[in-house]
């Protein structure tokens, strides 16, 4: 076999998951990269999304085992010699992938990237390639598999933050809190005085209620079964909160707002919500349902659901407004974010499948 001596590879730790349920299991792993167009970063923190969870609960043990985590936060330790926006020692938060070259991307548009399937959840480059093949793992997931001490990312997913914040702090920004903040901001252009209802308060809707908060809806409703949760939503901008175990959510939402809501934002992924959803639409509201169909549906009187991915956010320009939101106090998402050491990653996973935890950070190193 022909050795290329210019292939670095590299030992890194990472959580691996090989059978369905889990558990993850921290091992050593070679890594080839990066790539003339790619970043190695050292992964500081990582989020853990309801994405890592559905995945590792549906995986079937056929497949290869992977690395999952797509909420990473790290130092950038080497750079490819295309990447011209970023530095060795820079500070970075990493999101999705996308192409950056069909129609969608180039007109920036990068959540509607004709590849964005392949890209986030193929579990390799878009040629193919994996670069942990050595190791038998396959990694890539949103382009980055932050369960890890080491990840690769692209100029596309990877954000330039300041260095004066916490890594860790920063970490969620890339997944959960950009699509609960910009479903509301970007996809749904909510305004002043529009009212609004989010199904489910778990991270994704709690970014949602903020940002509801931040752009003067009224009123706010925050629908869960969890009191924890529905308290926090009312600290953090609902302005009327209905637990669904105890309540008639229908009726509810007319008392508070005479007739419907002109915005839902539908985070349970229960079709019986979404359908519940529909029934408290104004004429000519819209359903955003953030499950990760994408499309838009069109209902009776002007009434639409639309799929949203990611909020509709670029990345490099919607994560440095969360992070200004953030450090004004706007956008106080640390609230619900719980740490906990890389080893405790099932743990994390099961606090946060209990809904005893909200946001399950993960610190995988220093800074």
């Amino acid at each position: 076999m022909a050795h290329h001596s210019d292939v670095q590879v590299h030992k890194i730790q990472a959580a691996v998951l090989r059978k369905k349920g889990g558990p993850l299991n921290i091992e050593s792993l070679q890594m080839e990269g990066p790539r003339d167009d790619e970043v190695l970063v050292r992964i500081v923190a990582s989020g853990i999304c309801r994405t890592d969870i559905d995945i590792c609960e549906d995986w079937d043990s056929a497949n290869t085992p992977v690395v999952l985590g797509h909420e990473g936060a790290g130092v950038v330790e080497q750079v490819g010699k295309l990447v011209k926006g970023v530095k060795q020692g820079d500070h970075v938060v990493l999101s999705y992938q996308s192409c950056g070259h069909c129609r969608q991307c180039r007109s920036g548009h990068p959540t509607d990237c004709s590849r964005f399937w392949e890209a986030n959840f193929g579990f390799e480059r878009l040629d193919g390639s994996n670069a942990m093949q050595r190791s038998g793992v396959r990694g890539h997931f949103f382009g980055q598999s932050s369960f890890a001490t080491h990840a690769l990312a692209t100029e596309r997913n990877l954000v330039k933050v300041p260095k004066d914040l916490p890594l860790e702090m920063l970490a969620p920004l890339g997944c959960g809190m950009q699509t609960g903040a910009g479903t509301v901001m970007n996809s749904l252009k909510a305004s002043k005085g529009s009212s609004i209802a989010i199904f489910g308060t778990g991270a994704v809707g709690l970014a949602a209620v903020m940002a509801a908060r931040i752009v003067e809806a009224n009123p706010i409703i925050g629908v869960d079964i969890k009191p924890r949760r529905l308290e926090l939503a009312g600290e953090l901008g609902a302005t009327h909160v209905i637990n669904n175990r105890l309540d008639d959510v229908n009726s509810r939402i007319t008392d508070i707002t005479g007739s419907g809501v002109d915005y839902l934002v539908e985070t349970t992924g229960d079709w019986r919500m979404q359908l519940l959803g529909i029934g408290v639409l104004n004429s000519h509201g819209t359903l955003a349902d953030l499950t990760g169909r994408s499309g838009t549906y069109s209902l009776t009187e002007g009434r639409k659901i639309i799929g949203i991915i990611q909020g509709d956010a670029i990345p490099q320009r919607f994560i440095p407004k969360l992070i200004t939101l953030f450090q004004e106090g706007e956008f106080p998402f640390d609230r619900f974010v719980k740490f906990y050491d890389f080893n405790e990653v099932n743990q994390a996973i099961a606090d946060a499948q209990r809904g005893d935890t909200i946001k399950p950070v993960l610190r995988i190193s220093h800074v």
